[in-house]
């Protein structure tokens, strides 16, 4: 499906990072893109610096864990720009917190945030993607969703679940013109790292990273594989050849390595931890200093 100047694409999550970068590719193809967002100030900026790319572009401030609020934004895409051809779930958030620390409210915020909005936004489009015979879906997960990582255990567990929602929704979709894709990146350097709720998860990762360093050599074992960070643009460009390519996986890793080190990870949990082992106990190390402050 190559993206042309009437071709309707939804971006939850438009105000930043890999959101900003996707809107701002898509408008070079001139295609008619909706912005969701809560920033609405923020999406203003941008369509006020893409206004000379003659892609007609629609800012809209919505709140996606809020169903109505999803309605009525799409709602508004189709009055004014026509029924949704690629809907780009990319809205999400971090957490961290051991498990015992992990409040209600925080579980309550991740699964609103990065599993129920899937459902609120999916439900508004499919309908009539079904109708048509075409369409794209797709979701901005991550590898947490297929492996485990120490202290953000409502954020795996969130981004698990979109994994899970997609398989489900691809198998409802099989042998139609509608695909579904879910997108697992690795470490993206944008302001996600650290905005994440109770404190910054990069600087747990930078801290447990430089420790496991130490005990992989004190333990005489492997450093843990890490993939090399990557930026929003790359991510997003990730994302549009997967929009216009018909035949591209239902998953998609975007980090040289990842897609491996997920399926040692279902494969044998066991050995992954231990392979994984000189990075969990170095952020074991970092967290226990960082909630000490």
């Amino acid at each position: 499906m190559l993206i042309t100047e009437n071709t309707v694409i939804v971006i939850t999550g438009a105000s930043s990072g890999i959101g900003e970068s996707l809107v701002r590719l898509c408008a070079e193809k001139k295609s008619k893109i909706a912005l969701l967002a809560r920033r609405y100030d923020r999406l203003q900026s941008i369509v006020a610096s893409l206004e000379n790319t003659g892609a007609q572009l629609l800012p809209i401030e919505c709140d996606v864990t809020k169903k109505e609020s999803v309605i009525d934004a799409l709602t508004q895409v189709k009055s004014e720009l026509g029924e949704v051809d690629v809907l780009i779930n990319n809205a999400g958030r971090g957490y961290t917190g051991a498990v015992e620390d992990t409040t209600d409210e925080h579980l309550h915020s991740m699964f609103s945030l990065n599993v129920y909005s899937l459902w609120y936004a999916v439900r508004e489009v499919l309908p009539t993607m079904k109708a048509r015979n075409s369409g794209v879906i797709i979701t901005v997960s991550s590898v947490a969703g297929t492996m485990g990582f120490p202290y953000n255990s409502a954020y795996v567990a969130a981004k698990h679940a979109a994994v899970g929602f997609h398989a489900g929704l691809a198998a409802e979709l099989a042998g139609t013109n509608v695909r579904t894709h879910v997108i697992c990146p690795d470490g993206v350097l944008t302001e996600w790292a650290d905005v994440t709720e109770t404190m910054p998860i990069g600087n747990l990762f930078a801290k447990g990273i430089a420790y496991s360093r130490t005990i992989a050599r004190e333990k005489g074992i492997a450093l843990a594989p890490l993939a090399k960070m990557k930026s929003a643009d790359e991510i997003a460009q990730c994302i549009v050849e997967t929009m216009e390519n018909d035949n591209a996986p239902l998953d998609i890793f975007t980090h040289e390595g990842s897609h491996e080190r997920s399926i040692a990870a279902s494969q044998d949990r066991s050995s992954f931890v231990r392979m994984m082992l000189p990075l969990y106990e170095g952020m074991r190390k970092a967290y226990s200093e960082l909630c000490a402050k």
